[in-house]
């Protein structure tokens, strides 16, 4: 669950990740880099004066180089600065494609060991301005890239204890870290602060917000539904919200739909929830906000991110099941497998477990509080631990909440868009871990990220109270180095000291 302070950079921090080099890979890979146009060789001078300044500049200097040489950026000085702090470190790598509408670059990321790409709209005259489009995280990288060789379980273990306690050391990482392989814990311990204020340390049990992540939990509770033949997910949400405004979106758009973020339902996050943030207390509310308005696109015709689609879904639950949304998972997902520690309570109730979120770096580094949604919902944006997330793969791998082929239908289940098949949103593919189960989530002050990797049995957890970006720059590490195939249990590291 994101608000529209974490839109500006979501691009480049939840996006598809990339194979993972060493450090320093733009010079080993090989340049895509030959003749170029005048406006291909304007954006390149560009961007990597910009990377320099980045990475070299100090505040004021950055600011005067944005300001009167561009890129044209979102936002003011704030809003730049805040950018510059996910881009540190960037480094430029070559040409991937250049058109008179488009060019875009390749780059080195090292807090994601990944490659990326940044997108930029070239000037149309001499008066006009570069503009920088965002960027994304690819599954390729240049040519000659190469990704690093994997990792038996005991040397991944050390290296992510390394990569964890070399950033926690900078203050570029604060929360805890679960590795297990095939339900075992190898590896878990926390990091930094809980509250900066009174220098309460993060511990393993503290409880961290988990932005979207928590839409694995409304995905799960679908198919519970559908497994005992309430919901039909080829059904239009009519079926179960007979009295939804909207009589196009009720009649077009499926349960499928919503899973698969083809629904056309739109976001949240805008005018109309900051004006009524505070009344934006349960799914009916939502719906009484967001109900009126038309798709975005024909149904099924192409995918877009959708926080309302899964705001829908929760109040079908509750529709269909009688039961509030929080208590329908509180009786049927956490309690059942033992997730004593996670929830969707509001802000305002006093959680002692629960770390402050904070926004920024360094200088500019403050509570997220005034950003903070008034409690999670059906789209996420509650709390768990990384105890509780162990669980609930468990309680998935075992079938105590769905059956093995309701588990199956949601990880293989999608629909075609556009030509494409969409699929649900449970998972996905990394390059050379193969398919996993899970999902990210982030906000200011937040981040987390949970795989579970079905062809090696292993898992990565990793909760943060920092920006998106804090907690996958440990968990993207550790998934591109893992073992190819599924590692020999007796190659499993002893449980480290918490």
């Amino acid at each position: 669950m994101m608000n529209k302070v974490a839109l500006l950079t979501s691009a480049l921090v939840l996006a598809a990740v990339a194979p993972t080099p060493a450090a320093g890979a733009c010079a080993t890979a090989a340049s895509a880099d030959g003749p170029q146009l005048p406006s291909t060789a304007a954006v390149v001078r560009l961007a990597t004066d910009w990377v320099d300044r980045i990475n070299r500049a100090d505040d004021a200097a950055y600011l005067r180089f944005v300001e009167e040489r561009g890129p044209v950026l979102l936002g003011g000085s704030e809003q730049w600065l805040q950018l510059r702090e996910f881009l540190r470190g960037m480094e430029y790598c070559g040409v991937k494609s250049a058109t008179a509408d488009a060019v875009e670059l390749w780059v080195f990321d090292p807090n994601f060991d990944s490659y990326g790409s940044w997108r930029f709209k070239p000037a149309a005259t001499a008066a006009d301005r570069i503009e920088f489009m965002g960027g994304s995280h690819e599954d390729a990288g240049p040519p000659g890239a190469e990704r690093p060789a994997a990792l038996p379980l005991p040397a991944l273990v050390k290296a992510v204890e390394a990569r964890a306690a070399g950033r926690a050391a900078k203050d570029q990482f604060s929360g805890a870290i679960l590795l297990a392989h095939g339900g075992r814990v190898l590896f878990e311990k926390a990091y930094g602060l809980a509250d900066r204020a009174s220098r309460k340390p993060n511990r393993l049990d503290t409880q961290f917000r988990f932005g979207s992540m928590g839409k694995m939990f409304t995905a799960v509770a679908i198919m519970q539904l559908a497994e005992k033949g309430k919901i039909d997910l080829d059904a239009p949400i009519g079926r179960y919200l007979t009295d939804y405004p909207n009589q196009d979106i009720a009649t077009k758009v499926t349960v499928a739909h919503l899973l698969s973020h083809t629904g056309g339902t739109g976001d949240i996050f805008g005018p109309d929830f900051d004006r009524n943030k505070a009344s934006l207390r349960s799914t009916k509310d939502y719906v009484a906000l967001y109900g009126d308005r038309a798709a975005e696109f024909a149904p099924g015709s192409r995918q877009m991110y959708s926080n309302y689609g899964f705001i829908l879904l929760g109040r079908i639950v509750e529709q269909v099941s009688g039961l509030g949304y929080d208590e329908y998972i509180q009786r049927n997902i956490f309690t059942p497998i033992g997730m004593g520690s996670t929830g969707n309570r509001p802000e305002s109730d006093v959680l002692p477990r629960r770390a402050v979120s904070y926004m920024g770096s360094g200088a500019r580094l403050k509570s997220a509080a005034d950003t903070l949604p008034l409690g999670g919902t059906a789209a996420g944006g509650g709390y768990a631990t990384v105890g509780d997330f162990h669980r609930f793969v468990g309680g998935l791998t075992s079938h105590r909440l769905l059956r093995g082929e309701t588990l199956q239908k949601l990880i293989d289940g999608g629909v075609m868009a556009d030509g494409q098949f969409a699929s649900f949103d449970f998972g996905g593919t990394l390059p050379g871990a193969g398919r996993f189960i899970g999902h990210g989530g982030g906000a200011p002050g937040m981040s987390g990220s949970l795989h579970h990797f079905l062809n090696s049995g292993v898992t990565v957890i990793v909760l943060a109270n920092r920006d998106p970006g804090t907690a996958e720059s440990i968990a993207m590490f550790a998934a591109h180095r893992l073992p190819a195939g599924r590692p020999d249990a007796s190659q499993d590291a002893a449980p480290a000291a918490r």
